[in-house]
């Protein structure tokens, strides 16, 4: 495990281009399972340091929780889902609407914010999930909140939501 991280903190050091955007570790889940997000912000706002990530959690994306990070501030927003969700026998018809982290990142340095989340069967296997995000910094922030167009390439965006694809269930790659 160690090493994976050590790992994938040289490749973040070393990949300017792929690490431009917010992006998602693992790039799929499965439909109507729990989700381990981690969201890496790569760089701040024009050499600024970032002071504040918010993440807005989409519709059909139920039970999430955030995980706190040492020398930041966290904030959920609660709210109405538009329709009623199964969750482990109970129904859910609100919760964590959007993430709020704030602390300090500088630009040179990268870092991870971690959720968990349920995907519901509300997705479509193959479908796209997007979270879209923004990044505060003290002069601007970098908005990382276009959803592309069916068919639409998200790397022709200039700033592409953050997304995980949707597979079956018990087909992980």
């Amino acid at each position: 495990m160690k090493r994976s991280l050590i790992a994938a903190a040289v490749l973040a050091i070393t990949t300017t281009g792929a690490f431009a955007h917010a992006t998602l570790e693992k790039g799929e889940t499965a439909q109507g399972a729990g989700y381990k997000a981690v969201l890496r912000i790569g760089h701040g706002c024009s050499g600024e340091a970032t002071l504040k990530v918010r993440v807005q959690i989409p519709e059909g994306v139920i039970a999430v929780k955030p995980m706190p990070k040492a020398g930041w501030t966290l904030e959920t927003v609660k709210g109405p889902y538009e329709k009623e969700y199964e969750y482990f026998g109970s129904k859910l018809t609100e919760g964590v609407r959007e993430l709020v982290w704030t602390g300090e990142l500088l630009d040179e340095h990268y870092d991870e914010f971690v959720f968990s989340a349920r995907i519901t069967d509300t997705f479509a296997v193959g479908a796209m999930v997007y979270f879209p995000t923004v990044q505060e910094c003290a002069n601007g922030a970098e908005r990382w909140i276009e959803i592309p167009a069916e068919g639409q390439d998200p790397h022709d965006l200039e700033g592409p939501a953050p997304g995980v694809k949707v597979i079956e269930a018990g087909h992980s790659h």
